[in-house]
Formats: C-alpha cells, sequence, structure tokens
C-alpha cells in the first residue's frame, strides 16, 4: 500500500450505481475512489470527484485510471483481456485478476471450468452454427435457452426457443455475437450466495438469498431465502466459497444458483458488488460495498451477519409510462407512509423497465417486511400505490410501519 498517502485509493473501471454505492462507502473509511466513468452524467460521476473521463475499451484510458491507484477494480465485466494483463505487466493491482474474471466474461468459459470440477451446470454447447442448437435440443429436449456467450444481463443476450430458430441463430452468428446453448433447468427458485475474498485468501459469506426475477430481471431479493434449510444454506455457501478458491477471485463473488427438485445448479458468476447484494447496505453489518473495498485492498474483512430477521430489497424500475409527480414528491410520499423504508435513488433518467433505483425494509416477518417493500418500489416506479392506499388514510399507516420494526 502506498506511503505516500494516509489512506489508499481505489481504482474502479465503471461508472454506474455500484461504483456510485462504492464511493459512498470508501467516504466512510476515508479512501477514495477514482472512478473511469464514460461521461459526466453517469451515476458515480456525479457526486464523486475522482473521475477520470474515459472508456474501458482504451489502454491509455485505463492506465489513467490505474495511476497512483492502491487497487483497481470493477463496476461491470466489460473490460477487454489484453488491456487487463497489460495493467498486470505494469504492475497494477488488478483485482480481480484477469484469469479469474474471465469466468465472468464468458459464459463458456465459465461452464467449462466449473463442469470440470465437478460442479452441477446445466448441460450446454457452443454454437457454430443453427445445426447446432437443432441437435442440441434434439438431445435434450425443448425449449432451449440461447445465450451470448459475452456480454447480456437483466434478461438481454438471452433468448428461449421452444423449436429450432435458424433464421435467429443465422442473424445473430452473422452479427459476430457468440453463442451457447443450454438446457432449460426445470426450479423450484432462484438463489443467490454472495461472498468476498482477499488477496490474503480469508472469506466471508453472507446469508443465501431469493432472487424473484421477471422478464429476466432481477425486481426483489429476500434475505434469507425464505424457507430455507440450515443444510442447503450451507451448502450453497460453501460452493460459493469453493469457487472463490478455486478462481482465485479478489473482491466479491455473486454465485447465482437455481434450486431444483435435484440439488442447486449454478446460473452465472459476478465479480463485483451485484444487485443480490443491495440488501446489506442497511441489511448486513458489512455492506458489500465496503466488503469489496476491504477485500481488494487486503484488509481484514468484516461482518457478515444480518441486521434484521428479514431484509427485502425491491429494485426501483422505469415506469412504461413516466409519472407526472417528480421523484423528489414520490419519495416524500413514501416516507410519509413508511418512514423506517430505506431509498437509494442513482441519479439516472427514467426509462421502461431500467434500474433507476431500490428500496430496502427491515422487520421480522418476511410477509409484511416483503409488503412495505413492494408496495414502495411500486410506488416511486409509478406514482401509484398497489393497494389502494390514499394519502388522506395516513393514519392507518402508522402501526404498520412501526410494528414491525428491528427494535
Amino acid at each position: 500500500m502506498s506511503t505516500s498517502r494516509d489512506f489508499p485509493v481505489v481504482g474502479m473501471i465503471g461508472g454506474g450505481q455500484l461504483a456510485r454505492m462504492t464511493h459512498q462507502a470508501a467516504i466512510a473509511l476515508g479512501q477514495t475512489l477514482r472512478v473511469l466513468a464514460a461521461g459526466p452524467g453517469e451515476p458515480a460521476a456525479l457526486v464523486s470527484p475522482g473521475v477520470v473521463p474515459g472508456s474501458p475499451d482504451s489502454l491509455e484510458d485505463l492506465l489513467a485510471l490505474a495511476k497512483t491507484c492502491d487497487a483497481v477494480t470493477f463496476d461491470h465485466e466489460g473490460v477487454p483481456q489484453e488491456h487487463l494483463r497489460a495493467l498486470v505487466e505494469r504492475g497494477v493491482p488488478v483485482r480481480p485478476g484477469p484469469d479469474a474474471l474471465l469466468h465472468a466474461q464468458d459464459k463458456l468459459v465459465m461452464r467449462r471450468r466449473l463442469a470440470g470440477l465437478g460442479i452441477a451446470v446445466p448441460p450446454f454447447a457452443a454454437v457454430q452454427s443453427p445445426a447446432d442448437v437443432e441437435a442440441f435440443g434434439t438431445e435434450h429436449g425443448w425449449p432451449v435457452v440461447l445465450k451470448a456467450v459475452r456480454g447480456g444481463y437483466d434478461g438481454r443476450g438471452v433468448w428461449f426457443l421452444r423449436a429450432p430458430d435458424p433464421d435467429l441463430v443465422a442473424e445473430l452468428l452473422a452479427a459476430g455475437t457468440p453463442l451457447m446453448a443450454e438446457q432449460a433447468v426445470v426450479m423450484r427458485r432462484e438463489l443467490a450466495a454472495q461472498v468476498a475474498r482477499s488477496p490474503f485468501g480469508q472469506a466471508a459469506a453472507w446469508p443465501v438469498v431469493e432472487s424473484i426475477q421477471e422478464n429476466g430481471q432481477c425486481v426483489v431479493v429476500l434475505s434469507p431465502a425464505p424457507g430455507i434449510s440450515e443444510d442447503l444454506a450451507l451448502e450453497a455457501q460453501g460452493l460459493a466459497l469453493r469457487i472463490a478458491r478455486e478462481l482465485d477471485v479478489t473482491g466479491l463473488l455473486a454465485v447465482e444458483l437455481f434450486e431444483t427438485e435435484d440439488g442447486l445448479v449454478v446460473n452465472e458468476l459476478a465479480m463485483r458488488p451485484h444487485n443480490s447484494g443491495h440488501w446489506t447496505i442497511e441489511g448486513a453489518r458489512t455492506s458489500q460495498f465496503e466488503q469489496h473495498l476491504r477485500a481488494v485492498l487486503d484488509y481484514p474483512l468484516g461482518s457478515t451477519a444480518p441486521t434484521a430477521p428479514a431484509v427485502v430489497m425491491a429494485n426501483v424500475l422505469g415506469a412504461d409510462v413516466p409519472p407526472s409527480m417528480t421523484v423528489d414528491e414520490r419519495i416524500h410520499h413514501l416516507f410519509a407512509r413508511f418512514p423506517d423504508v430505506k431509498v437509494h435513488m442513482y441519479g439516472k433518467a427514467e426509462r421502461p423497465a431500467r434500474k433507476v433505483g431500490h428500496v430496502t425494509a427491515l422487520g421480522r416477518d418476511m410477509t409484511e417486511v416483503r409488503r412495505r417493500a413492494e408496495l414502495g418500489a411500486h410506488w416511486l416506479s409509478t406514482g401509484e400505490w398497489s393497494d389502494g392506499w390514499s394519502v388522506h388514510d395516513g393514519a392507518a399507516s402508522v402501526p404498520t410501519t412501526t410494528g414491525d420494526r428491528n427494535d
């Protein structure tokens, strides 16, 4: 760590909401977060003074970010491998390193590596032609999940094919999109196990959560996953810790899982702060953002103990029709009804289905906590109370708001 400064400097590639919330955690630790942002309107650039304008596709811009940084990390995985390796060759501590991050960048590499470790993944195959998809469907059954090997998130880059679609496959391949096919998994629900690991090898795991998806996009996270057995929770945490160790991950690792009749199946990996961990800001003794900073700087890791028996995070998504009421007015009304619900807005323009913020509710009863979180998120999205509540009935909300706090 540098001796010329009292506190370390971390560089983060990407200026989105994950960098914005990491910056907030850095402030409390006395650290500086330097952010490589594409423009001044990006979420982190709006709040951080340490902005380096540039693109992750430019090695020159990455070197400008890394200058004087004690570690460089990520708000997204979209950075060319050759640039990351060039940074490492110049002595820049890149965390996680390129060899580890490749497994979050390339789904086919990840599937092959995990399968080689004996970790359950869906049956899969590389796709070089429309005939490959048809052959895969014939062998494994329909529907077939067609995925872009690189990129893609929140339902983008994923196509569910109930029958061969050679025109679509040919069009994607012609556009230069590397593809893979997977068997559609019959599952009970989606879980996520998030861990942190330092260069020293210390590791820590948060409670296993349930992720509620709509149209391929996370909308709600429940912590802990309701009804999960202790054995299954320990298995999921152990699986995530093993993957972090085997791939030599430094920083955060989120392992998205399918819970099936036959056990746990790995869906995706993310090596950065993750939507499934936003609940930790208020819901854990150490948030994912603080923990990521601790991990990449090789600090001792913080406690992951929950602060309440039930924590629910609900994403605020842009509405199909933007409300006439301003966001600030909506926040005002939300606080009037639910003064204990925490709000995080990302400084992003509202567009349909775009993640523009999230809310978190805490308490003892998962059903009631989830109700408050989902009502609050829907209100911030649409300016409408989905349960028909009216401000004129405000007095009726007092028992609901105060009766389930984690006192």
